[in-house]
């Protein structure tokens, strides 16, 4: 089998499943049970915390876990928004965002905030200049995403927050779910208030995940409840998730600069194989983009059919995010980047991990060959 689909999830390192099941079964205490039981259970759970706030560089007191990516984007655009409404109802997003930011965005603009979508250009990449231009007095937010989780994009994280140290009362939120491990990012000096990790995205568990909050930067919580999470986010705490979580960033963080290196590499394999293919268009761009994405569209061809029929090779790829590629719609970001919609709706994406390998990449390069010509022989 070969897994080429490390963008929608990853597989959990042994190390990972381990922790979380010495965890579940030693440490099965609630964190806020007053025994000691509870107490070896929320000693866990700040060492976790603590070992997330130096690996991201930043203190435990603003590191709060989380179910996931979407849940800390909701928690950051939502709570930044209602905490903020008296002072302005203005936010700003980019257009190509993913789905977890552009329906919380739709919800506020239902409740009467007003949205600014910056448009992409050919690479799918915002431009700083419009980000300036489109702040106003009334804006409180602005939320970009760092890597696109469909063509791998990069946007540009370090110019918006340069222009944001001009503008102290807005606030930035960053979607680093797809970057993390892979494209370097300082919260500090890049300005963020707001930054989102998923852990079964760097090979931690589903269901677990962190949202960074700068130290006085105030959101409205979601969820009503208990004061777990600092009042942040009520729920008995994921201890054991938390434990994995920490665990999985420490081996990815642990591996990143030779793992980024190697994918690189693969990238760079893929993409001149598939440009050696008859009716294959590449939609990622090569400049300022992540190591580990690379998407294409097969002209006159149905992606969904093209996927399975390389599933019958045990090569497994997808087609947009995995969060939208059960509808049977085109790709809203390749539409935004100017991609005809019979491209937008044949595009398959490949992501990889630090375990996949060049002999990997050459055999789905040459299946992806024979695919294709089968497929093209079957519809002539």
């Amino acid at each position: 089998m070969i897994y080429f689909d490390n963008s929608a999830t990853t597989k959990p390192y042994k190390e990972v499943l381990d922790s979380f099941m010495t965890v579940s079964s030693e440490y099965f205490g609630n964190p806020s049970s007053l025994h000691g039981l509870g107490g070896q259970a929320e000693k866990l759970l700040s060492q976790a915390r603590e070992q997330v706030a130096k690996l991201l560089e930043v203190k435990p007191s603003e590191i709060y876990f989380t179910s996931g990516g979407t849940e800390g984007n909701n928690l950051a655009i939502k709570g930044a928004a209602s905490v903020n409404r008296n002072r302005g109802r203005h936010l700003i997003t980019s257009s190509v965002e993913h789905p977890s930011v552009r329906a919380a965005m739709e919800q506020l603009e239902q409740e009467g905030f007003e949205i600014t979508y910056l448009p992409v250009d050919e690479a799918g990449r915002i431009s700083a200049a419009d980000v300036e231009k489109a702040i106003r007095k009334e804006t409180i937010l602005i939320s970009i995403m760092q890597v696109n989780n469909e063509v791998g994009t990069v946007q540009p994280i370090e110019e918006v927050g340069n222009i944001l140290k001009k503008y102290p009362a807005i606030l930035f939120h960053v979607d680093a779910v797809q970057g993390i491990g892979k494209v370097p990012l300082s919260l500090t000096e890049n300005r963020v208030d707001f930054c989102s990790i998923s852990g079964h995205k760097f090979h931690g568990l589903k269901g677990t995940g962190a949202l960074y909050i700068r130290e006085g930067a105030r959101l409205a919580p979601l969820f009503s409840g208990g004061s777990q999470e600092r009042k942040m986010r009520s729920g008995t705490e994921n201890v054991a998730g938390a434990v994995a979580l920490a665990k999985a960033l420490r081996i990815t963080m642990a591996k990143s600069i030779a793992g980024t290196a190697k994918m690189k590499k693969i990238q760079s394999m893929l993409r001149t194989g598939l440009n050696g293919i008859e009716g294959i268009n590449i939609n990622t761009p090569i400049e300022d983009a992540a190591p580990h994405i690379l998407n294409f569209s097969l002209n006159g061809m149905k992606s969904e059919v093209f996927i399975h029929a390389l599933e019958q090779r045990e090569i497994f790829v997808s087609t947009t995010s995995a969060c939208s590629s059960k509808k049977k719609s085109p790709s809203k970001t390749l539409l935004e980047m100017g991609v005809p919609e019979s491209s937008a709706e044949s595009a398959v994406r490949i992501s990889l991990s630090f375990d996949n390998t060049e002999a990997e990449a050459g055999t789905v390069i040459e299946a992806i060959e024979k695919t294709v010509n089968q497929l093209r022989k079957v519809m002539n």
